[in-house]
């Protein structure tokens, strides 16, 4: 599957490019049953290519950012970047009751044979939970996650992650969340607890 983010700046479109081709390649090596002597000229011929990149340090992170369309966006992120080869990318919408995503997990998050490692799954439920805390007003760090794995989940087939946020105490805020068949089987359960920190705090 093939995703690449049109920011409308050449340079992020092309950084956007490169990062997809990359997990393209993460996904071919990860399943790949070529013999010795091709994987050593691969190995080979990316040396340079990584060199020349490796010559041209970013000195700070991936900074958020405002993009055309007038929304937040960090093309770093480790879920939603499209400029980071970890990242699916994933594409949250937002919803009448907190948000949502559908999502194909790669060969290259396997964990049980055929199926996501936990932790995968668990970042990805992470963030829809935080996504869904600061949709209803409570934007916080993760304070703690729960996470119930009901059946394994696969990878090469469509998901859907959904999340809402459920109530709120002072900074304190909880989000529940899960991953599920299309058909609403669900895969994973997750509860959230966000706090808000008090320099993010409306004052007066």
């Amino acid at each position: 599957m093939t995703i690449e983010a049109a920011t409308g700046e050449p340079r992020l479109d092309a950084l956007c490019a490169l990062a997809q081709q990359v997990r393209d390649l993460m996904d071919a090596t990860a399943t790949t049953d070529a013999d010795e002597q091709t994987l050593a000229e691969i190995t080979q011929a990316l040396r340079p290519l990584t060199a020349r990149l490796a010559a041209h340090p970013r000195d700070t992170p991936q900074p958020f950012e405002i993009g055309p369309d007038g929304t937040l966006r960090h093309l770093g992120n480790a879920v939603t970047g499209a400029a980071n080869p970890h990242a699916l990318p994933l594409i949250v919408n937002h919803t009448p009751t907190g948000v949502s995503a559908d999502l194909v997990f790669r060969p290259l998050h396997e964990g049980p044979p055929r199926s996501v490692h936990g932790g995968i799954t668990s970042m990805i439920l992470d963030h829809l939970l935080g996504q869904a805390t600061a949709a209803a007003g409570y934007a916080g760090m993760t304070a703690s996650l729960t996470v119930r794995f009901l059946r394994p989940v696969p990878y090469a087939t469509p998901l859907v992650a959904t999340a809402e946020h459920t109530r709120a105490e002072g900074r304190k805020s909880w989000s529940d969340g899960r991953v599920a068949l299309p058909d609403g089987t669900p895969l994973a359960e997750a509860t959230g607890l966000f706090i808000t920190p008090t320099t993010w705090m409306p004052t007066g």
